[in-house]
């Protein structure tokens, strides 16, 4: 394994504390758009987000759209800012850190719905797309977003870390760190700096 001399190599790692923080889902994912208004109108009036706040940072306008108890995704609309279609999943000639956003519904019939829901707004969106463990609709906003909905055909209470599981892990070539998990902690983590 080479790691970058930048990077100052911690002591092994043996054990992880035993209950981490207690996650509550995302609070909110922060994008950015061009135009808060059709942004609005997409979100709000298309996808049947409801809008729960909204706020100035500075110049910019930050508005925030519940997808379920305590979680949102939010915007800053910055004027002028570019925006470029990828769909999901798909690579790019682009430096990008982000790929897509996938909000999630109950069961098919909650993806069927908004699939139609989709089609009669006159908005472009995929076939279902079976992932074996999640099934997915796929398509964009108004800003070339590549956005995303899916529900969890396990079933959501069946999501843990079950390494042994060939459905949930099925990657037939897993990262070192999945091992490392299984035998009780990590050889090392990476350190962060902020820039």
């Amino acid at each position: 394994m080479v790691i970058s001399q930048s990077v100052p190599i911690l002591e092994p790692v043996k054990e992880l504390e035993a209950s981490g923080p207690d996650w509550r889902g995302f609070h909110h994912l922060a994008l950015i758009t061009p135009d808060m208004d059709i942004t609005v109108r997409f979100y709000a009036g298309i996808l049947g987000m409801p809008l729960v706040a909204t706020l100035r940072a500075g110049p910019m306008r930050h508005y925030f759209f519940k997808l379920g108890t305590g979680t949102t995704v939010a915007f800053f609309e910055v004027t002028g800012a570019e925006t470029f279609s990828k769909p999901a999943g798909a690579p790019s000639s682009r430096v990008i850190q982000f790929d897509h956003v996938a909000f999630g519904v109950p069961d098919e019939e909650a993806l069927v719905a908004l699939q139609r829901r989709l089609r009669e707004a006159g908005c472009e969106v995929t076939p279902v797309v079976d992932h074996k463990i999640l099934r997915s609709i796929y398509f964009q906003d108004p800003h070339g977003i590549a956005l995303e909905a899916s529900w969890w055909t396990v079933g959501e209470d069946h999501l843990s870390f079950q390494p042994d599981d060939a459905d949930l892990f099925a990657d037939p070539e897993p990262v070192a760190a999945i091992a490392e998990l299984a035998s009780g902690g990590l050889e090392f983590m990476p350190p962060t700096r902020l820039h």
